[in-house]
């Protein structure tokens, strides 16, 4: 099965060519990549958050597989679903599953269900894909689809993805996907965004849970970013650096409902 791309067209460009142009645009290639254990990445529209994300693909190299670990926006399909497709397709690529790491992943988190019906009509993960492509040619890809999980069960996750990378000969990339607060002012965004980013900084997952709860900031992927923060620290990550942040309101000129986007490293 070969998983078709649903933001085609509005999300980033369905015309590959446009597609790439935008691309390389947002990418910074004079920027010395470095290794990286994860990234944390913004997937609104390209408009908004591209050049957050470009920013941040720019930064580090990327090697031939990542997983790639985003929200559930829609509810369908299990609390952790892997993709079961073969392969996603974007404008002009289809970018293979890595079927054997994927099949390593399911056998060692019983949690970790093939279901395809959180992906169907999901967009966090697939608007990485031009990106990453870009970046990484040989690309081959894990996604990974997270719905409703407490804290504790974010941290399991972390640790048992972890497990299985400390084993597998090859180098992985782990991201995770989220935007930041949606739909505030931008004075009162940035003040909730950035008691966010702190605890990130601070690689403080508890005190990041705890954030974003109390204070009710509708940071999407806040469970994808614990969950990848924690296996990228159980693989040897210590720091959490921010590379860019930046809000809607900065490209439409609408400061008084904004979303916020946030691009990090975890090295």
């Amino acid at each position: 099965m070969i998983r078709q791309p649903v933001v085609a067209g509005s999300f980033y460009p369905a015309e590959s060519e446009e597609l790439s142009a935008q691309v390389d645009a947002f990418l910074n290639f004079s920027a010395e990549p470095r290794k990286v254990k994860g990234l944390i990445v913004p997937h609104a529209g390209y408009i908004y958050s591209g050049a957050v994300a470009g920013e941040v693909f720019a930064a580090a190299e990327i090697p031939r597989q990542v997983i790639l670990i985003g929200p559930n926006h829609h509810g369908a399909g299990a609390d952790i679903a892997v993709s079961g497709a073969e392969s996603w397709k974007i404008p002009a690529a289809t970018i293979p599953v890595a079927t054997s790491l994927r099949q390593q992943l399911v056998a060692q988190i019983p949690d970790l269900l093939i279901d395809d019906r959180a992906h169907e009509h999901e967009h966090s993960l697939e608007v990485m894909l031009p990106f990453l492509l870009r970046r990484q040619p040989e690309l081959q890809i894990v996604p990974i689809a997270l719905g409703h999980l407490s804290f504790a069960d974010c941290l399991r996750l972390g640790g048992a993805i972890a497990q299985v990378l400390k084993s597998w000969k090859g180098e992985v990339l782990l991201l995770a996907s989220t935007d930041m607060n949606h739909f505030s002012s931008a004075e009162v965004s940035e003040k909730l965004d950035f008691m966010a980013i702190d605890a990130m900084r601070a690689y403080a997952l508890q005190q990041l849970y705890q954030v974003v709860r109390d204070n009710q900031i509708s940071m999407c992927g806040v469970l994808p970013t614990i969950t990848v923060m924690q296996a990228a620290y159980d693989l040897g990550a210590r720091e959490c650096q921010l590379i860019r942040y930046a809000h809607s309101g900065q490209v439409n000129g609408d400061n008084r409902r904004v979303v916020g986007y946030a691009g990090l490293t975890l090295e």
